[in-house]
């Protein structure tokens, strides 16, 4: 079995029940299990893939990127989501790296693919709509396929599905590959996190080429025969029509996201009575958001993973969502977890340490880079890079990244917990820290901030907002104020360009 039975099965069972909405239009599971054999087809025969090879996506959140995964699952080959938000030169490296048989895009990326294309010698180009000179329509291939049927190409758990790329904590792109048995252990553990059923309806908002968007509730909704509601690309007012109009019953919101629409005059009284439960991760959720969900009736569990793990290692679940506010919740129904000191010793419950995962959902490899995936693999455990803690009750509590963690003075501090402490600052609208090379201390802590509209708080002012609540060792050095934090596609702030920001700046001489 490969994973395009999951909608050949659903199919059988319930053929027109609605698999996807997107855009007003409505796919079933029978019409949608039809155009996986034909996107197979249409791959193998039409486009001469072959087991192994890659294939690249770009374009915003579609049903077609879906068909196309599960097509790739029947064939073998392996689907490359290309986060649309890149520049030229930094597609031109991932293609370069993965060399894709065909790259399939959408209409506003063409002319951007047709820069990248030479990157591939021999790649073949694919417009999902209109076709210029040099590339084939989509549904002209389409049109054209036999379909594939099921088990025709044997494939199989051991075979590779997903190539992500991601930047994680160097800045350097790296291709992370993600094997058919993965994503079927991590929709297994996305499931029993949410009890999700053929009755639900997911709102997917986050985008799919990142395994956030597509693999901790999208995929999984598939293999439980439920409802998927696509937006092409996050919109906040679009989002509170569909949470009300299509009844929505599971979402996952990252915390940018949800900074986004609390302002908005929709949110006092938005209908959320369909709602059981919302998801959220990828970054520090600040507790005063999970506390406006949680005060108009719907749990928020948070998740803990990275593209490496499918990304679901630890979740929480709605029993527990009130109880352990902060908290990733406990080791996935299909993961182990170890929390280990710099000499690869298991720490004691409340010590901090690097957080380890294993098991069936974790990464294949790095794409051809086999010193990178032996440093990150060892014995079956992926090395996070990430500093966390269990508690007396085996629940994980994140502290930082293992990069990000600032030792000043022999100190240990973690800016995550500065950046909570700011996210309660009434007078802030958004807050990160980082560390400083200092020539007494080592490294200091700078905190770099965004004021709320109309707010007049100074640095006196934030420093004054640590006084009493965390230890004098752990208060900023110094408050630098700019106009928005950058952050990636996923919400999550780009802490180098921080870092380079509160860098000692040098004079002409050498002098900082």
């Amino acid at each position: 079995m490969d994973l395009s039975d999951w909608i050949e099965r659903n199919a059988g069972f319930t053929p027109e029940a609605t698999a996807i909405l997107f855009e007003g239009e409505t796919l079933s599971y029978v019409a949608m299990a039809e155009q996986v054999g034909r996107a197979a087809g249409a791959l193998a025969s039409g486009l001469g893939v072959k087991a192994g090879d890659r294939i690249a996506f770009l374009g915003y959140n579609n049903p077609q990127m879906l068909i196309l995964l599960f097509a790739c699952a029947r064939i073998g080959a392996m689907l490359i989501p290309l986060n649309w938000r890149l520049a030229p030169p930094e597609h031109r490296r991932m293609i370069a790296d993965s060399t894709p048989a065909v790259l399939f895009a959408e209409p506003d990326f063409i002319a951007h693919a047709a820069g990248i294309a030479e990157a591939s010698p021999g790649m073949r180009l694919v417009a999902m709509e209109d076709a210029p000179e040099g590339w084939q329509a989509y549904g002209d291939v389409m049109a054209d396929a036999d379909p594939v049927a099921p088990g025709a190409h044997g494939t199989g758990p051991d075979d590779a599905i997903l190539l992500c790329y991601t930047s994680g904590a160097t800045g350097t792109p790296k291709g992370v590959v993600l094997t058919q048995e993965a994503l079927f252990y991590n929709a297994i553990n996305a499931i029993h996190m949410c009890n999700m059923t053929n009755a639900d309806r997911v709102l997917t908002t986050l985008p799919m080429f990142h395994v956030g968007g597509l693999n901790i509730q999208t995929m999984p909704a598939f293999h439980a025969g439920a409802t998927v509601i696509v937006h092409a690309k996050f919109d906040p007012a679009a989002t509170f029509e569909d949470l009300e109009r299509e009844e929505i019953t599971l979402c996952i919101l990252v915390p940018a996201q949800i900074m986004a629409m609390m302002p908005m005059p929709q949110w006092p009284k938005l209908d959320l009575s369909h709602l059981r439960m919302l998801s959220t991760g990828s970054t520090l959720v600040p507790h005063s958001l999970i506390r406006a969900f949680h005060e108009r009736g719907v749990p928020v569990t948070q998740v803990y993973g990275s593209t490496e793990t499918a990304p679901l290692a630890t979740y929480g679940s709605v029993a527990m969502a009130e109880r352990k506010v902060g908290s990733g919740g406990r080791v996935a129904l299909h993961c182990e977890l170890r929390i280990i000191d710099d000499q690869g010793a298991d720490v004691a419950t409340g010590t901090s340490g690097e957080i380890l995962v294993r098991g069936p959902s974790i990464m294949r490899e790095y794409w051809q880079a086999p010193e990178l995936t032996a440093e990150a693999l060892k014995d079956g455990w992926f090395h996070t890079g990430d500093m966390g803690h269990l508690d007396e009750d085996g629940f994980l509590f994140v502290d930082d990244r293992k990069k990000e963690m600032i030792i000043s003075g022999a100190e240990n501090i973690y800016p995550a917990e500065l950046e909570n402490l700011l996210a309660d600052c009434a007078e802030l609208e958004e807050a990160a820290v980082v560390g400083r090379a200092d020539e007494k201390w080592g490294e200091v802590p700078i905190a770099v901030v965004v004021r709320k509209a109309g707010a007049e708080i100074d640095e006196a002012g934030v420093k004054d907002f640590f006084q009493g609540r965390i230890a004098r060792f752990k208060h900023p050095h110094q408050v630098i104020f700019i106009e928005a934090l950058p952050r990636n596609a996923m919400g999550k702030v780009v802490k180098d360009e921080l870092r380079e920001l509160v860098a000692p700046k040098k004079d002409d001489k050498g002098k900082t």
